[in-house]
């Protein structure tokens, strides 16, 4: 797997990366053919000094290559060498891909829609009791992002992929038409995904789970991300979660100084990992982040690693989940000719655009308008932007 580099992410329509201190224009290691896969199976499409590569797997991204200040290209991203490996790794760790229908968890895989019960696929936390798990995580055993989509359309600045979800795959109701493109702009990475329900009511949540490190694991002092800076305005509250991270229905403050404080002033993701309030944060036994922050103003998400890279992240969307890889194990396989050949444990972090987590089971949260659509509505429509700048 590649990791990242420090990466400027920006969710919004019509906007763009910039890289600065990077000639407009400037090459970047290409791909093959643009109208089909090159012999690792991967589609690449260019912008101006930023390229990356995208498999029908997942729809997943599997490279995303900038240069740095000094002219050198990283790789800012976490992926196989080869597509083959996304179906065949044991872990699974949704590398890159668009998790779906329904992202992040639904407590009990049960939600109920005009009065109707519905029971879908566990795939957590197994018990004696309920041997498949008691929720259900990213769409279930056989979500979208374990999945190949089809690619329907291909440039050299964009690629579109399509899934077509049936009625009752992993339970849920109706069938689903999906597009998810991406597009390379001037120093930008854009995405839109958009989702149409065709027979019946049912619920909706897409999200890019792309992992990242900003150095792209060429920091020769750390391979670790707790160096690196976070900061997310207006984010002065999460959905609260239980120990197998499992919405509880609360919606709880981040007081300013807090191990959840990253809104009042940029800090260090591994700041507070001497607080006490740190270690369980996570869930049971676990120390970091798997946070569902609710931004309540549309602003970047930034984060700054020490040499001056810069990633911000803009959405149409009011939640933002950072996880810090707490559960990846040092041996963790990675890219299968680059070192480092390993993924440690805080090497990378997730995150992903969305709403609120398990809005479905929680009515009075006001979501059901944004995670629920129907046949003749409006389609679900995420969209995303990455911009990069260097100092």
């Amino acid at each position: 797997m590649r990791l990242l580099s420090k990466t400027l992410l920006s969710v919004l329509s019509g906007t763009a990366w910039v890289l600065d201190g990077v000639q407009a224009g400037a090459p970047v290691p290409r791909g093959q053919d643009v109208k089909g896969a090159d012999k690792d199976g991967k589609y690449w499409i260019y912008g101006e000094g930023i390229a990356a590569s995208f498999i029908p797997y997942g729809a997943s991204i599997s490279n995303l290559l900038i240069k740095d200040k000094n002219g050198f290209v990283r790789d800012v991203v976490m992926g196989f060498d080869n597509a083959s490996y996304y179906s065949i790794d044991k872990v699974h760790p949704h590398l890159g891909g668009v998790p779906g229908r329904y992202a992040n968890r639904i407590k009990n895989s049960t939600f109920e829609l005009d009065g109707q019960t519905y029971h879908v696929t566990p795939n957590e936390n197994p018990t004696a009791a309920n041997p498949q798990g008691v929720d259900t995580l990213h769409g279930g055993p056989d979500g979208w992002d374990w999945r190949n989509f089809t690619v329907v359309a291909h440039t050299n600045r964009s690629i579109t992929f399509s899934i077509v979800d049936p009625d009752g795959k992993e339970g849920f109701p109706g069938e689903v038409v999906s597009y998810i493109t991406y597009t390379m702009g001037n120093m930008t990475w854009d995405g839109k995904m958009v989702a149409i329900a065709t027979t019946k009511k049912t619920p909706i949540m897409l999200s890019s789970h792309t992992y990242w490190n900003l150095d792209g694991f060429s920091n020769n002092e750390t391979n670790l991300i707790l160096n690196h800076t976070f900061y997310l305005p207006y984010s002065g509250q999460r959905v609260a979660v239980d120990n197998i991270l499992i919405p509880t229905g609360e919606i709880v403050a981040n007081p300013k100084g807090s191990v959840n404080d990253f809104w009042s002033a940029p800090k260090q993701i591994g700041k507070s990992w001497n607080d006490p309030e740190i270690h369980g944060n996570c869930g049971f036994n676990c120390t970091g982040y798997d946070t569902c922050f609710l931004v309540n103003r549309q602003k970047p998400y930034d984060w700054r690693a020490p040499d001056g890279y810069v990633a911000s992240l803009w959405s149409d969307w009011s939640g933002i989940r950072l996880k810090t890889t707490q559960g990846h194990p040092t041996g963790s396989s990675s890219s299968k000719t680059k070192f480092p050949r390993t993924v440690p444990q805080y090497g990378c972090v997730v995150l992903e655009v969305e709403d609120w987590i398990d809005g479905i089971n929680y009515p009075e949260w006001g979501r059901l308008g944004r995670q629920v659509i129907e046949p003749g509505g409006d389609p679900y429509v995420l969209q995303f932007r990455y911009k990069f700048t260097v100092g």
